[in-house]
This record gives structure tokens, C-alpha cells and sequence, in this order.
């Protein structure tokens, strides 16, 4: 394995070049190190194989769970068949740790090559996917957790739960076909509840003005890798306590989280602590994590926890059971469509830690900006690379009111720093500390940020396709 562990420097625009960080390169490094591999697998959906990507760990398991107080000291090797990069979603690394190659200030993996890394890690229920390409889609993709002293001594059994949306196809073809570059096959697209009919565009709003949902229907919707065709059953006490870690791992798909008889407490998002608050059903927008915390009932039982499609009747989840208890097939159809994901949770979160009271230094108004019919996505109306970056200055603090000027939500994603959301559609309020907010079709959100980590930092919807299709941007300051 070559790894590649030099200094590195970031050229920032009319600045002289800068050391931001060194990577790790000594003996102590690799003594300590834990390795991840980026590598295939061969899984079953809907009784048919398919080839994926897996992110695993040394004993095989999926993904990475760190221990309190252990650094962020990993060995990536990719063993994939093709080069590819791992962002570390929710971690704030220096930047040129970042896991992302589009900046240039990091390079992809070549196939057989390694990459070290070595920073001190967020805590929380964070995860790790491909920057490359749409390899995400591919499920490239596993949880990253990061636990605490307190989390140790918590008396809950932990259950980390990641969603994703799968598809046989391969995306580059999904992503030519909603752009309307595969000669008219626009098979595969999804539908909106305002889509007009009579064979026109899918997707395409009605003048009722309701949103544009779901640009691709998928084959399968999984939990954990299975569908509920043949769940994961996890067993529990009866009178515990669980701890949900979910994480929306789907590269196009928004989701109701619904606990069925049960009624948690959400504790943290995008792992950063909030006030609890009491839930039985909540959206999740791409790229979100939630964590809830579960009373099972003293009778014990079985208790599916599903994720419904927005728009849509397609169900996916685990079910939670007590040791003896039986458990029923689930069906894969609600009876009724959920409607469309909005910011219902949101406006009821306040972080537990927010962020100092001050006055943003710099406010920037970012117009999300685009549509179905042509499929273009961008940012101030400008499509990556040919982006216009958001300036700042470290030290400052930095506002972003965020305009959805399109017919879709986007979920958008900051690297390199937690925000806080501190108005949602005009109306103030003190919310929750994330890395990932839902902006609605039509709607706008202000966060805040300390730019305390200096850097090119990519801004981008995770929605996989729109991101593909140009809806991306860099914050830079040094």
C-alpha cells in the first residue's frame, strides 16, 4: 500500500500559500492507527444481486465507531476497483483532511493506494461517504459515531440505523435521463403530487404551486442494507431504553420517521445536543441525523421503527423486539401518501450549546436557484465549477439567508463547520447547532456560523443529482 503522507498547502484566491496542516507520518501514526477499506460487496435486494461499494473497518464491520477521547487516527485504503475520496460528514478536520478532491487540495485514492488521516473527531452520530462522482448512490457510504464519556455511562442500548434509497441502474444513466440526455427515456424519474399529466416532464410543478418531489423512483428503499421484505430484527429489553442513532445515508430521497406505538425524545441532530423533544413522527431531510431516545414498554413486544418516502407510500425500517417476542411481516406500502418534508421538527429544536450571542461581521443572501424542466441546479444562479464563491474572513461571524427560489427542497450542507439555524421563513428563533438544514420549494433559512476554521470549503445541496447537476459552491477565508 503507498500512502500518501506529505505536507500539503492551500493556494487561496490573492493569497500567498499556506500551511493549514500536516498529515500524520510517523511510527506512532501507524501504531494507533485504525483502517477503513474502501472496498465491493455483493448484497441481495428483492432477491437479486447486486455489486455496491462498502466503507468497513478491520474486524468487517460497517463503518466506525470511535471510543471517547480516541483521535481520528485511520488509514483509508482503497481496495474499490476505481480511485475515489471519503468526506467525513459532520467532522471539522483541517481542511486539507477534508475528504474532498474538487478544491484541489486533495487528491483522489487510487485503486491499491492509502490515505492517512489524524485530527480529533466531533463527537456524535456523524457518517462518511464518497466525494467522487456518484459513487455515493452506489453505497459508498457506512455510519460514523463518535461516543462520549457520558454516552458510556448512559444507561441505553444503542441502535445506529442508516437509510438509504438503492437503485439497480447505474446513476450516471439516472443522472443523463434527468437532464433529457438520453433520447426522451425519462423511466426511473419520480413524480410530484403537483406533476402534470398527460405525459408531460415529471416533476414539473402544477400551477397549484405545490413542490416538485422525488427526482428518481428507486427499487428499493433500505434500512441497514434490507428492505422489509427481510428486515433487521434488533433485540431489546422489555422497560429499556434505546437510543436511535438514524442517519438519512439516500442520495435523493427525504423521509418520515415514524415510531409507531412508541414515543421517543429527540436529543441531538446532525450530532450536536438539543433540548429533548417529544415525537412520534419527524421528517428527515438527506443528509440529516437524528438521535431518539426509546422506552420500551415493561410488557416488551415488537415495535417496527419505519422511514415513509415523502410523497410517497414506500416504506423501509427495522423493527425493535423483546426475546421472545414474535414478529409479523411488515408491508413495504403505507395506506396513505406522506406528505411532502418540511420543517415541523426543525422549528421546535434549540441547541444545547449555541452559538455565543453576537451580530454577524457578514451576511451573505445565497439564492438556491433552478429547476426540473432543464435540469440545472445551481447557486446564485451560477452552476459548478462555474460557481462564485462566498467570502470570509476568520474570525468573523458569518450569516447565510439561504432563498429557495425553486420548485424543490434542498438539504443543504456546509463542510468543515456546524451552523446554527436562526430563522426559519422570516420568523426568528434559536435553533438547533447542524451541518445539514432543509431549505423548502419557495422557502428561506437563516444559519450562522464562526468561521474559526480556515479553509475551501464546499456549500452544496446533498441531494446527490442536484449537486451533480451544479448546485454547489466554496466558502473561502484564511
Amino acid at each position: 500500500m503507498h500512502a500518501n503522507l506529505s505536507r500539503r498547502h492551500v493556494l487561496m484566491a490573492g493569497a500567498t500559500t499556506t500551511a493549514l496542516s500536516l498529515l500524520p507520518n510517523t511510527a506512532a501514526f501507524a501504531a494507533s492507527t485504525r483502517r477503513l477499506t474502501a472496498a465491493t460487496r455483493t448484497i441481495e435486494v428483492n432477491g437479486k444481486a447486486a455489486t455496491m461499494f462498502a466503507i468497513v473497518g478491520a474486524d468487517g464491520s460497517h463503518g466506525a465507531v470511535l471510543a471517547p477521547g480516541e483521535r481520528f487516527a485511520v488509514n483509508l485504503e482503497n481496495r474499490c476497483g476505481e480511485p475515489t475520496i471519503i468526506h467525513w460528514h459532520g467532522q471539522t478536520p483541517p481542511v486539507t483532511q477534508d475528504g474532498v478532491a474538487l478544491t484541489g487540495l486533495e487528491q483522489l485514492i487510487a485503486n491499491g493506494a492509502g490515505q492517512g488521516y489524524d485530527f480529533t473527531p466531533r463527537s456524535g452520530t456523524h457518517w462518511m461517504h464518497s466525494h467522487q462522482g456518484l459513487q455515493e448512490q452506489r453505497l459508498m457510504a457506512a455510519p460514523l459515531v463518535v461516543r462520549t464519556a457520558a454516552d458510556v455511562q448512559f444507561d441505553a442500548q444503542e441502535v445506529t440505523v442508516m437509510l438509504h434509497d438503492f437503485t439497480f441502474r447505474d446513476p450516471n444513466e439516472i443522472l443523463a435521463g434527468l437532464r433529457g440526455k438520453s433520447g426522451g427515456n425519462m423511466s426511473g424519474m419520480g413524480t410530484s403530487p403537483g406533476a402534470m399529466g398527460g405525459g408531460s416532464m415529471p416533476g414539473m410543478a402544477m400551477p397549484s404551486g405545490g413542490p416538485d418531489l422525488n427526482d428518481v423512483d428507486f427499487d428499493a428503499y433500505l434500512a441497514n442494507d434490507r428492505t422489509l421484505g427481510d428486515p433487521e430484527v434488533v433485540r431489546t429489553e422489555p422497560n429499556g431504553r434505546v437510543r436511535l442513532r438514524l442517519i438519512n445515508g439516500a442520495t435523493s430521497t427525504a423521509f418520515w420517521i415514524d415510531l409507531g406505538e412508541l414515543q421517543g425524545q429527540v436529543i441531538a441532530v446532525d450530532g450536536d445536543p438539543v433540548r429533548p423533544v417529544t415525537v412520534r413522527r419527524f421528517p428527515m431531510a438527506e443528509a440529516q441525523r437524528v438521535d431518539v431516545l426509546l422506552r420500551l414498554p415493561a410488557e416488551g413486544g415488537a415495535f417496527p421503527i419505519l422511514a415513509q418516502r415523502e410523497g410517497d407510500r414506500q416504506l423501509t425500517g427495522i423493527i425493535l423486539a423483546s426475546p421472545k417476542a414474535a414478529v409479523s411481516k411488515i408491508a413495504d406500502l403505507a395506506t396513505t401518501t406522506s406528505k411532502p418534508v418540511d420543517l415541523s421538527l426543525e422549528a421546535r429544536l434549540s441547541a444545547l450549546s449555541p452559538l455565543a450571542s453576537r451580530q454577524p461581521d457578514r451576511v451573505h443572501r445565497v439564492r438556491l436557484t433552478g429547476n426540473m424542466a432543464s435540469y440545472v441546479w445551481g447557486i446564485d444562479e451560477h452552476e459548478w465549477p462555474n460557481y462564485r464563491p462566498l467570502s470570509a474572513a476568520k474570525g468573523e461571524r458569518v450569516a447565510f439567508d439561504i432563498v429557495n427560489e425553486t420548485a424543490m427542497a434542498h438539504p443543504m450542507h456546509l463542510h468543515g463547520h456546524h451552523f446554527q439555524v436562526t430563522a426559519l421563513n422570516g420568523v426568528p428563533l434559536a435553533g438547533a447547532m447542524r451541518d445539514t438544514v432543509l431549505v423548502p420549494a419557495k422557502g428561506s433559512v437563516r444559519i450562522m456560523f464562526d468561521a474559526n476554521n480556515p479553509g475551501r470549503w464546499l456549500f452544496h445541496c446533498h441531494n446527490l443529482y442536484h449537486m451533480a447537476a451544479g448546485m454547489m459552491t466554496e466558502v473561502r477565508y484564511i
